[in-house]
């Protein structure tokens, strides 16, 4: 047996792996929840612990051990916890953990609810992605529309429109003097060429 397989430093540093993002952005938003899950269990054995005091009016806290971690979300649910952590883009990680932690001061759940105060802050967040991609899409289906079409434009040069204009007659003047109502819609604004300005 050679010492190098003792020493570990002749041999090339292993290389770290490379998660991709979406993978990053489960497991840190599933950490966050793990870490919520145990703090929402250390609150309520505290909220017990100062009721029984209440209650009794003498302290066995000091006597009672509690397991580290007791409650723990199902497989199925956490399946689907991560499924819904997959569509968070990962600039949406930072505001959805600041989201979920604002929900958690505010309602201060029992353990059970966290896991659905969570599955409440990737949807919305979810929601807000959706919508936002579906905006760009039209953004962007506007701009190019915009650029191909350059008639819109070249009208505008040519023509002014004047819906308020004062000299325009009224329906019940041309039927009052019967006058001919071939020239113009009235449904529609009137049309000027910038000559007549």
């Amino acid at each position: 047996m050679s010492l190098a397989s003792w020493f570990r430093w002749n041999e090339p540093p292993n290389r770290i792996s490379q998660k991709n993002p979406t993978e990053m952005v489960v497991e840190t938003l599933m950490m966050e929840l793990g870490w919520q899950i145990k703090e929402a269990e250390k609150q309520q054995r505290e909220r017990e612990n100062e009721y029984r005091k209440i209650k009794t009016g003498v302290d066995y806290g000091w006597l009672v051990s509690y397991p580290k971690h007791s409650y723990d979300i199902s497989p199925g649910e956490r399946l689907q916890l991560e499924d819904l952590c997959t569509k968070i883009h990962p600039s949406y990680c930072g505001p959805v953990i600041l989201r979920f932690r604002q929900l958690i001061v505010e309602y201060e759940p029992e353990v059970q609810e966290v896991s659905r105060l969570f599955r409440s802050v990737l949807q919305e967040a979810a929601e807000k992605i959706k919508e936002e991609e579906e905006a760009k899409k039209l953004a962007r289906q506007w701009n190019t529309k915009h650029k191909t079409s350059l008639s819109l434009t070249t009208f505008k040069s040519r023509a002014r429109i004047s819906p308020f204009i004062s000299d325009i007659k009224t329906i019940s003047e041309d039927v009052e003097r019967d006058t001919d109502l071939t020239r113009r819609v009235w449904s529609m604004p009137e049309f000027r060429n910038t000559k007549d300005y």
